[in-house]
This record gives C-alpha cells, sequence and structure tokens, in this order.
C-alpha cells in the first residue's frame, strides 16, 4: 500500500527542572512556567494554553512519556524527533528524558534525534525584557575531529536502536542551524565513517532552512515583497553544504505575504524606531495559505506542518508575530496541501515534519488542550492513515 506521509514529530525536552533554568529563572522553571502565566493580549487571544489529558506535565516520569506516544501513535505519526542539545566538550542540557527513553526502551515508539546547534542566554526561554541582563549560559562550540568522535559515542546507543528512524536505510538527524555548522563536510565524513565501522549504513542528515528569507542564497539583502522565488536556491545552497535533505519551513514568507508592503514596514517601523510595544498579528489562514512553495515538492525537501504559531508566553508583546484563530478544521487543510506536494515523491522521501508534538511556549503542539481536546489529533490521524 502506497504511504501517504511519514510524519516526523519534534519534541521538545524541556518540561522538567535542571540546575541551569533555576539559577536563572527560578528555583524549578520549566516551559510551563511560561505557558502558564501566558495572558491574552487582544480580543479573541487565546491565551493561557491548559493542558488536558497530560497536565502540566515532567518529562522526567515515564507515564508522561507512555501517555505522548499512545497519543501520537493515534495522530498517525511516525516517530518523534527530541531536540538535543550539545555545545562541545561533552557539555549537554535537557538530556534526561531521550536517554531515559534510550536506556529503558520505553516507549516503543519510534524516534531520531534533532541537533539544536545553538547557543543558550537568557533570552532562549523568555523576551529581552527580562530582569536578568543577558548572559550566557551555554556556548554553542565546534571543537573539531575529537569532539565529533565523542558526540558520535555518546549517542551510539542510541543510533544502533531497533525503534531509531531510516530513510534509505540511514539514520535520520536533523541540524537546526546548518548555515552556522563549523566544517560540515569534515563531521559528516567523520560520522559516516564511525557509522560504518559501527556496522551501521551512515547518516541521512538533514539541514533546516525557511523557504524566504531577508537575503539570498550568497547573502545579499533582497527585497522582502520581490515576487521572486528563491526557495530554490535557498534548498540548493543547504544541499550545497552536504546535507542529504532539507526540511523547509515557510513561517518567514508567510507572514511577509500575508501583509502589504505599508501594512509590514509600518508595523516594524513603529515597534523598531518608535519602540512602541505593538502585537503583531495574523489570522492563521493566511498563513497557510502562503506557507508552501512550488519548490517544496523536490524530492530532497521535506515540508513542515504546523497547527499553530504563538510565542508569547516566552515574549510577552514583544513576540515577532502571532498567528491567531487556528482551529482544526483549518490545520487540516495545511495537512492536505503539503501531502499534494510530497504524492509524487518515492515512499521513503514522503516525509512531512510536524512543528511540533509540544512546543507549548510557541503555540504549535498536538497533544489536547482544554479548548480542542484530541481534535488536532483527529483530523492528522484521519488525514494520513
Amino acid at each position: 500500500m502506497e504511504k501517504k506521509a511519514r510524519v516526523i514529530a519534534y519534541y521538545l525536552p524541556q518540561f522538567h527542572p535542571i540546575p541551569e533554568n533555576d539559577k536563572f529563572w527560578g528555583k524549578g522553571f520549566t516551559e510551563w512556567t511560561n505557558v502558564g502565566s501566558a495572558k491574552p493580549l487582544f480580543k479573541g487571544h487565546y491565551q493561557p494554553r491548559v493542558p488536558a489529558d497530560l497536565g502540566y506535565y515532567d518529562l522526567r516520569l515515564p507515564e508522561v512519556r507512555e501517555e505522548q506516544a499512545k497519543l501520537a501513535k493515534e495522530a498517525g505519526i511516525e516517530g518523534f524527533c527530541y531536540w538535543h542539545y550539545w555545545f562541545g566538550g561533552g557539555k549537554e542540557l535537557l538530556e534526561r528524558p531521550f536517554n531515559e527513553v534510550v536506556d529503558t526502551g520505553k516507549p516503543d515508539f519510534p524516534f531520531c534525534l534533532g541537533w539544536a546547534n545553538h547557543s543558550w542566554s537568557t533570552r532562549t526561554w523568555t523576551s529581552s525584557k527580562t530582569k536578568y541582563k543577558q548572559v550566557m549560559i551555554a556556548e554553542m562550540k565546534y571543537l573539531g575531529e575529537e569532539d565529533h568522535i565523542n558526540h558520535f559515542y555518546k549517542y551510539l546507543k542510541a543510533f544502533k536502536d531497533k525503534r531509531y528512524i531510516k530513510v534509505d536505510g540511514k539514520l535520520l538527524f536533523v541540524i537546526f542551524a546548518p548555515r552556522d555548522f563549523v566544517d560540515f563536510p569534515k563531521f559528516k565524513e567523520i560520522w559516516n565513517k564511525l557509522a560504518e565501522k559501527e556496522g551501521l549504513k551512515g547518516f541521512h542528515f538533514v539541514g533546516m532552512t525557511e523557504n524566504f528569507r531577508l537575503h539570498t542564497a550568497d547573502g545579499k539583502f533582497r527585497n522582502v515583497f520581490s515576487k521572486k522565488d528563491c526557495s530554490k536556491d535557498y534548498y540548493n545552497y543547504i544541499l550545497s553544504l552536504g546535507f542529504d535533505a532539507v526540511n523547509s519551513r515557510g513561517g518567514n514568507g508567510a507572514q511577509v505575504k500575508s501583509e502589504t508592503a505599508l501594512q509590514y514596514y509600518a508595523k516594524r517601523f513603529i515597534q523598531k524606531v518608535l519602540h512602541v510595544d505593538i502585537v503583531l498579528r495574523i489570522k492563521y489562514s493566511k498563513i497557510i495559505k502562503n506557507y508552501y512553495v512550488e519548490n517544496d515538492s523536490m524530492e530532497q525537501v521535506y515540508p513542515t506542518i504546523i497547527p499553530n504559531f504563538d510565542r508569547s508566553p516566552r515574549s510577552g508583546k514583544k513576540t515577532n508575530n502571532i498567528w491567531y484563530d487556528s482551529t482544526p478544521e483549518l490545520f487540516g487543510k495545511m495537512v492536505s496541501k503539503a501531502l499534494e506536494l510530497i504524492r509524487n515523491k518515492q515512499d521513503e522521501h514522503k516525509i512531512l515534519f510536524l512543528q511540533s508534538w509540544n512546543e507549548w511556549g510557541e503555540g504549535n503542539y498536538m497533544e489536547p488542550d482544554l479548548k480542542f481536546g484530541h481534535e488536532y489529533i483527529d483530523v492528522l490521524g484521519q488525514l494520513i492513515k
């Protein structure tokens, strides 16, 4: 039977206390701290968002992780892509939930890894209006061959796990910021050689990029309202760095295309030049209309589906944009568009990345809440099963 899609959901491991978060944001801080204290910023703004079935959970509990897997199966999701944080020199953060998934063998649900290769500062989980000065918590460093080897072996048990997701027989591994990666070709060579040495077929490396940017692929500034579609250039640039595929995101482009030039520049002038806090908001229906581009149908491009975006729990009025009036029905329209884009690809490459399973602080989550219950899960399951 022909596959409709391989949906892989990004998974945020932030929902448990760690010493670094305690130090900079207060004892017991997790993403729930922001989510629970969020307030509506305009009439009809859906905040705060309250979790239903799983409550304000702690990811140190295996029972929670089991329930998440059950819900993801209901949605037809193939597996989770766990974000992990490796800063170099063995420095990690938020590694406990994934390590326990690997060590215990539970839940029996496929997974892969995404490397969030960016630094952490006191602006990572909150706005610039924090009571603390901007302080570096963990700096992203590329320390060379020895560190790459140590990184590989730290996760070898996961790579050899039967649950690990593969594409064309190779281990799926996502890089959050491919343009920032120092000497990716060398890293790729080292990891693929180590994988083969350990009896594995190597890695299928996926680099993430927007399909719309303020600059061309070679770094030149471009008119954001130019009708020229530069997405193919962005995608090919990531592939030219040595990546096997691209995870495309269309949020930036959709936001710009959903406004007139006058609206776009007037709002940003008020916010950035006059320093007046205004809420930048766009209807989700406009976002899905403008989210995808024709080049998302390229064989080596894996599009994104996203139920909503609202970073206001973290950043308040300073948020870049709030998408609002998202509904399960509209999300279904987005999924249908994405399915059409991948319809003619090889089954192995009919991949859609779901942003995200549980990114509550940015409003993109599938887990049940008090308003919609299982409706987003039901819609996705009906469309892809």
